[in-house]
């Protein structure tokens, strides 16, 4: 991107009068403390809760921005869109609030959820592609072919303005705070987030998050430009994206001072974490900076976490709750050897019971012989308390002369 360009965009961002402005429909997400990450981690974790805001995400904010300035020509001539979810309910809330036309393409991968409630908003939906980039390629051509204004979800300016208002929120409530966390899909919301922060305290430290399965900007950071991804893969759809904005790039670059990497695995993770310890529902991609807070080689630190997201359908919310509790280690599955007699299957109840692990499945399986009809097999799923009580359930069958294997 031409410098003089991006660095005049980046003056022209006023997010005093974007707070402003969108003091009517947005809901001020105060910050909360999180005591169990901030004894895990020797920390002062606090957690912004974007996931409570209007449309169940942070993206109403740059949305309504981007759209309010609008032009009456512009207004007239409809908006399109490209959205893996959460900015299709902000264009589509946003337009329905300037009385404009919205139309918006969507993946075909997106949670049914996201759908409905965007058409809930007035706003006609058109299904295409896999994933974000086929989605946008399409809401593009359709702009050249209607005459749409398209609202970018976060190469542009006056969205990136809109999302740096979460920035003047949360130091108005912890002046003082060390590091923001958010996560990194196209860039807009770090983007946001860091040039507003810094505005008001520059020695602030902005830690941008990203899923394994979608390391858009750490590679582009890698080659010195921005660069597309052959394919993303990750269960945070909400940052399954491809290729970052020329704009976004160039801001991360100069204002976001690391960028880490969290597995699918450590977002499942973090999602019962918010849960469990704060009955808040985030979305997969709305809880990876959450997921961040464990791996930052940190010590006395007050540490804010953007939560981004919450729109999750319940047949997802069902599994991520399941794969939470394994990787919380909440829930243990295992396998055993048996002798083929009576009382052997009484024997492993009784030790399970002494250890206080409760038994949620169980499957004798006589049919399976192991070693010529002598041995059959014990699968077990039993709740626990976490890793260290699966450590003592271990110890206790192999000192009953069991040998634990994966199930």
């Amino acid at each position: 991107m031409d410098k003089e360009l991006y660095l005049s965009q980046v003056k022209k961002i006023d997010f005093d009068e974007a707070e402003k402005r969108l003091s009517k429909v947005i809901r001020k997400t105060r910050l909360i403390y999180s005591r169990e990450l901030s004894e895990e981690t020797n920390n002062y974790i606090y957690i912004k809760p974007e996931n409570l805001q209007n449309t169940g995400s942070f993206k109403i904010r740059g949305a309504y921005n981007r759209i309010f300035k609008l032009t009456e020509e512009e207004k007239e001539r409809g908006l399109i869109a490209s959205s893996a979810g959460n900015h299709a309910q902000g264009v589509a809330y946003s337009a329905n609030k300037a009385g404009v036309k919205a139309t918006i393409v969507m993946p075909n991968t997106t949670p049914l959820i996201k759908v409905e409630a965007t058409k809930r908003f007035g706003a006609e939906v058109i299904l295409h592609g896999d994933c974000y980039d086929e989605a946008y390629l399409k809401a593009r051509e359709l702009e050249e072919e209607k005459g749409y204004v398209f609202i970018h979800p976060f190469n542009d300016p006056d969205v990136i303005e809109g999302q740096g208002t979460i920035s003047l929120e949360i130091l108005e409530e912890l002046k003082d705070a060390d590091y923001i966390l958010a996560p990194i899909g196209g860039g807009g919301l770090i983007s946001g987030i860091a040039i507003a922060a810094k505005r008001i305290n520059p020695g602030i430290k902005i830690i941008g998050v990203e899923p394994e399965g979608a390391r858009t900007l750490s590679n582009s950071m890698t080659y010195g430009e921005p660069v597309c991804l052959d394919k993303v893969y990750t269960i945070a759809d909400g940052v399954a994206v491809k290729e970052p904005g020329d704009l976004t790039f160039e801001i991360i670059r100069d204002y976001v001072d690391e960028i880490v990497v969290v597995s699918d695995y450590e977002i499942m993770e973090a999602f019962l974490i918010l849960l469990d310890n704060h009955k808040l529902i985030g979305e997969n991609a709305g809880v990876a900076s959450l997921a961040a807070v464990k791996k930052l080689d940190l010590k006395y630190k007050k540490i804010v976490s953007v939560i981004s997201g919450g729109n999750i359908d319940v047949l997802t919310l069902s599994s991520m709750i399941s794969r939470g509790l394994i990787a919380r280690g909440r829930i243990f599955s295992f396998a055993v050897e048996l002798p083929d007699r009576p009382g052997e299957l009484v024997k492993i109840s009784e030790t399970l019971a002494r250890e206080n692990a409760n038994v949620i499945k169980l499957e004798h399986n006589q049919l399976r012989s192991i070693d010529r009809f002598m041995e059959v097999e014990l699968k077990v799923t039993v709740e626990t308390n976490g890793p260290k009580h699966i450590t003592k359930i271990i110890k206790a069958l192999n000192k009953e002369g069991y040998e634990v294997f994966e199930a």
